[in-house]
């Protein structure tokens, strides 16, 4: 083989350059293989290129809002959590600001910041960055670890750590190469599906674009079995778009749709637009605004609801042109319940090429979660969104990357000296 390493770390997104910096400062001899020409490009596209760097809730609440297999992490955040990714970023000259949710960003608000001052680390430690070459397979003797065979030749390596992310947005080098590697070895990969991704509906106020474009706050949205049981709930944000729904509201519960969309052909989705209040409450609420006024409903509840929801929930029923006098309470209740719970149906999320994160990966019952050491093959290492972890958008998924990345890297160095 043509160069020996310690450690090799297969791609550069925040997990694998965390992991060869950690390597690095461990003592190992670390090479980065990254495909593209440049470090970090998915990385750079986060937090609308602000880069959520992570989030400041304390550990369980992070578990918490990754429901994809969290649990897994309660080794990984023993080792190296949120506050050691702001503390390391801290100490590298970074300065960061807490927004809402705890979501932590550069008080520069350019990804950038982030990314360069990784690339600046990786070559202060001396890791050796190879771009623009492609990891073809990684080589093994059966039992343990040798190498790895790139479009450029062979290298050796007691500790392989592969970083290589999931396939959403493939246009940044994320392709599955990853899953492929880990095949090839004898892992298992779990069905990778779409998560954080904008939803399509077949309601015919969709087509009819009533309301496109119109943008709800802290409203209620749930996701329904076939049971009718709510089996995912989400108090955020939401958009009407032209082909559905997107928003916090919508790209939180798409894992959900997506998953019983695996046995059945729709999901219905339920709209609350008062989180807050009972029935009584705002039926109380609209005989206060409307009892005594002889104007439409439509007019007597301006402000109640923004304005094209409130005409398209009235025209549900029928009484948008009739005033509180004239309308039943039968159909004063019916209002009620639609501003509390519509139903909506959904059939399909965006694909993993538009949506956010990937969901699947790695199975995680062959992974050593204190290590993130592969049960099969001594010598190799998973970080990052390769793995069956996926959380919400908000810093989630990057506070996973970063710190499965800090812990990999360790314990790979550890490898490479035993």
């Amino acid at each position: 083989m043509s160069e020996k390493f310690d450690v090799i770390v297969i791609g550069g997104g925040p997990a694998g350059m965390m992991a060869a910096i950690t390597a690095a400062m461990n003592g190992a001899k670390v090479a980065l293989f990254e495909k593209n020409k440049r470090l970090g490009k998915k990385l750079l596209m986060t937090g609308g290129g602000r880069c959520n760097v992570t989030n400041n809730r304390p550990v369980e609440d992070l578990i918490t809002h990754i429901p994809g297999n969290g649990r897994f992490l309660y080794s990984t955040f023993s080792q190296f959590d949120n506050q050691d990714v702001m503390t390391f970023f801290n100490e590298h000259g970074v300065a960061l600001k807490e927004e809402d949710h705890g979501r932590i960003f550069p008080v520069s608000d350019k990804s950038a910041t982030i990314v360069n001052t990784l690339k600046e680390e990786l070559e202060n430690l001396n890791v050796e960055l190879h771009f623009l070459e492609s990891v073809e397979k990684i080589i093994t003797n059966g039992s343990t670890i040798q190498g790895v065979r790139t479009s450029e030749g062979d290298y050796s390596a007691k500790s392989i750590i592969v970083t290589t992310g999931g396939i959403t947005y493939p246009s940044t080098g994320s392709q599955g190469d990853g899953y492929r590697f880990a095949k090839s070895v004898g892992h298992h990969v779990t069905p990778l599906y779409p998560t954080e991704s904008p939803i399509f509906l077949t309601d015919d106020f969709v087509s009819a674009k009533t309301l496109q474009g119109l943008s709800l706050q802290d409203v209620k949205l749930s996701v329904v079995d076939e049971k009718s049981k709510s089996i995912a709930s989400h108090e955020m944000d939401l958009l009407f778009t032209h082909f559905g729904i997107s928003g916090p509201a919508a790209l939180r519960c798409s894992s959900f749709v997506n998953q019983l969309l695996r046995t059945q052909q729709t999901v219905t989705l339920t709209l609350g637009c008062f989180p807050g209040k009972s029935n009584s409450e705002l039926l109380e609420e609209i005989s206060e605004r409307s009892a005594a006024s002889t104007k439409q409903l439509k007019n007597a509840l301006a402000g109640f609801l923004p304005e094209r929801l409130l005409l398209f929930l009235l025209e549900k029923i029928g009484i948008s042109e009739l005033s509180y006098n004239q309308t039943s309470k039968e159909q004063l209740n019916r209002f009620v319940s639609y501003c509390k719970d519509w139903s909506m149906t959904a059939n399909k999320t965006f694909g993993l090429e538009k949506s956010f994160v990937t969901g699947g990966g790695v199975e995680l019952k062959e992974i050593n979660p204190k290590e993130l050491a592969s049960k099969k093959i001594p010598g190799l290492y998973f970080a990052g969104e390769v793995l069956d972890v996926n959380g919400y958008t908000g810093g989630y998924n990057i506070t996973t990357a970063f710190c499965t990345g800090y812990v990999a890297g360790t314990h790979a160095a550890y490898n490479a000296f035993a």
